[in-house]
């Protein structure tokens, strides 16, 4: 089958042939409807060694599509069922798994392979598509989900003031939630003014261009300084961004991947009581299922984040001009395009 292989750092993604997946007893086959490019698959590609990732690994972890294949003890599902997949795969029997929560799983490995025409999973990863979601758009499942878990974590309350940093997909689909779950205030800050018009069909009441004025711009736009900020970049700088704009007493969401430290001065953050969280996954059986409910429409859709559909064939290309920040969102790969 035809896939974007990954080969080294420093690289760029490679078009190539590799052996079409058999389902081991547990698993079924997948033919890829579409494949969300995120983010971390460009983290992942600079410093691949804390991932696991190495000389021919096929990334992408935003996917659905329709099973084509069952392993012998797989009896909840049906070839031609459609489907979206949790990339947490878990041991399956610990107690974290059965409470639907493989992400905390000790075994848990972040599976790839959707930038691929088939691909390989546990049975138990995967969620049939309510029949009015198009096939495609189950691949915004996954990111809608991280974003969603970001929200239950921060204990946003109806009538908050919400500031995100970062209007990358991540950030904008917090904003989806955040107006979705009764946020007074949700402010987008960039520092770029391109995805303006996409916070705010995504539910955004006001965007800001990040810089020396970001936590006075943000106390104008939330009218007062808002309750909580989300930092969904991921680079050296924005907890302490983060922590200067919120108000006293507020709260800190360290969303973006920041790999390499950060150096930041915690006294601020202690002399306001600020109270500073971590958000990473989700939870497969409760937030995931919300997630999938949330793509069948309605105001501020989360389909406006797609702004690129393209075949294998131009994914090399599309994956480098996203590492310079370019106009596009959310490119999805749809194998089948070609």
């Amino acid at each position: 089958m035809k896939a974007a292989i990954f080969e080294a750092v420093g690289a760029p993604l490679r078009i190539g042939t590799v052996a079409d997946p058999t389902p081991a007893p547990d698993e079924v086959v997948i033919r890829v409807a579409a494949c969300g490019i995120c983010g971390s698959d460009l983290h992942i590609t600079e410093d691949p060694m804390p991932f696991g990732v190495g000389a021919g690994f096929v990334l992408g972890h935003e996917f659905a599509g329709t099973i084509v294949a069952l392993g012998a003890e797989v009896t909840d599902f049906a070839i031609g069922d459609r489907v979206a997949v949790v990339p947490m795969r878990g041991c399956g029997h610990c107690e974290a798994c059965r409470r639907g929560d493989p992400g905390r799983c000790a075994e848990m490995s972040l599976i790839g392979g959707g930038y691929a025409e088939f691909v390989a999973v546990a049975a138990r990863q995967c969620h049939i598509l309510p029949d009015d979601v198009a096939l495609e758009d189950g691949a915004l499942a996954e990111p809608l989900s991280v974003a969603l878990h970001c929200i239950v974590r921060s204990g946003m309350k109806p009538g908050d003031r919400v500031a995100i940093l970062g209007a990358g997909p991540i950030g904008l689909l917090v904003a989806f939630w955040a107006r979705r779950m009764g946020a007074s205030r949700i402010v987008v800050a960039d520092i770029h003014a391109h995805q303006r018009e996409r916070a705010l069909a995504l539910g955004a009441t006001g965007f800001a261009l990040s810089g020396s004025n970001l936590t006075e711009n943000l106390a104008e736009l939330c009218e007062g300084a808002p309750d909580i900020v989300f930092e969904c970049v991921g680079k050296r700088g924005l907890l302490a961004a983060a922590v200067d704009a919120v108000r006293l007493q507020g709260t800190v969401v360290g969303v973006g991947l920041c790999i390499g430290g950060d150096e930041w001065d915690p006294f601020v953050a202690l002399s306001k009581e600020v109270s500073l969280l971590f958000s990473v996954f989700f939870h497969q059986r409760n937030e995931f299922g919300v997630a999938l409910d949330a793509l069948r429409g309605g105001p501020f859709a989360p389909q406006a984040l797609i702004t690129d559909r393209i075949d294998l064939s131009p994914v090399p290309q599309i994956f480098e001009s996203l590492r310079r920040r370019t106009t596009q969102c959310k490119v999805l790969i749809q194998p089948e395009l070609a």
